[in-house]
């Protein structure tokens, strides 16, 4: 049965995917602005077309999984996913109202852990208990790993280049890189939108299982992704300029050949741990990117102060979520209960 606060969860759920994707507009859209190849309205279009059209490609729905089994399903409850979706959504707000360009994954993550660890406490058991560690571990491991496979990658890609270009003149090579950097970025958009988008629709998913619309391993109603990406989509139009600057401009200055190296770094990174159903965060992964860009001029070249700042923002982000949204499904259980 259908009920309001499913509808509820439901539509909480698709406007965090359109804060996801303003939030996380800058990291696909963030260089092809700072080097001019495209306006920034240019640019949003751009990579909201190609966040959507990963919605013809992306069918196994691998990352939805991963999302969807990160809490036992003992302990989930409609109330246990709306305090997540709340916590995750204020955390996006506030890190998109500083500038600060946090993962929507990790977020999303954290919240729904949280408030599954505080509806196993409130039942008695070890917060621990709602916890599936295997889903978890693998996200945490990928915090590290995804923007350093992300920067190893951007290095060979630049190297690659660099001698494919080496006797091109260089206003030749400079006009072939713009072209290719409307190659890289669409690439780019189209990983982030199978990556992203996938990661609500599992959170829908458990909310009509929990609410028994759904039975466990049923198909999942075609609505639902059409629904997440085309929520995406709309929200990358909706751009994130303050994230923007900090991607395209505060971390290294970026050229269209730079711009290319990081951004088909960036793609090829998601497009593998998509594969794998690993929900990482395209945030870490296209720094990593860029900083591996920025490592092959020289190390001077990165601004270390600003990506120490970021990593902060990383570690923090999982913890402060969870526990945001432990207090929040602890309120909630305390009124409405």
């Amino acid at each position: 049965m259908v009920t309001t606060l499913l509808v509820v969860v439901i539509i909480l759920a698709i406007g965090f995917d359109y804060i996801n994707g303003f939030h996380d507009a800058a990291n696909s859209i963030a260089t092809v602005v700072s080097t001019k190849v495209l306006t920034p309205f240019q640019a949003v279009l751009w990579a909201a077309l190609f966040n959507f059209a990963a919605y013809f490609y992306f069918t196994d729905h691998k990352v939805a999984n991963t999302i969807a089994k990160t809490v036992l399903e003992e302990y989930i409850t409609l109330e246990v996913i709306l305090a997540g979706l709340v916590a995750a959504i204020l955390w996006n707000l506030f890190t998109w109202w500083y500038g600060i360009p946090s993962s929507s994954s990790h977020t999303l993550l954290g919240g729904f852990a949280g408030a599954g660890m505080a509806k196993a406490a409130s039942v008695g058991a070890s917060a621990m208990a709602a916890i599936n560690f295997a889903p978890i571990l693998k996200v945490v491991a990928f915090i590290v790993l995804a923007p350093v496979i992300g920067m190893f990658i951007s290095v060979i890609i630049s190297i690659i280049l660099l001698h494919l270009a080496k006797n091109a003149r260089p206003s030749v090579a400079e006009w072939w890189f713009k072209k290719l950097q409307l190659v890289s970025s669409a690439a780019l958009s189209f990983t982030h939108g199978g990556n992203d988008a996938q990661k609500v629709m599992g959170i829908i998913y458990v909310a009509m299982v929990a609410s028994n619309v759904l039975k466990t391993g049923d198909a999942m109603p075609e609505w639902i992704p059409i629904s997440c990406y085309a929520a995406i989509s709309l929200g990358t139009m909706s751009g994130g300029w303050k994230i923007v600057k900090t991607m395209g401009s505060k971390i290294t200055k970026v050229n269209a050949f730079e711009g290319v190296a990081a951004e088909t770094a960036g793609a090829v990174t998601l497009g593998l741990t998509e594969h794998f159903g690993i929900p990482v965060s395209t945030t870490h992964t296209i720094t990593g990117s860029i900083v591996g860009v920025g490592l092959l001029k020289r190390v001077s070249a990165v601004r270390w102060g600003v990506t120490v700042n970021l990593l902060w923002a990383w570690v923090l982000t999982i913890p402060v979520s969870a526990t945001l949204a432990a207090v929040i499904f602890s309120i909630i259980h305390l009124f409405f209960t």
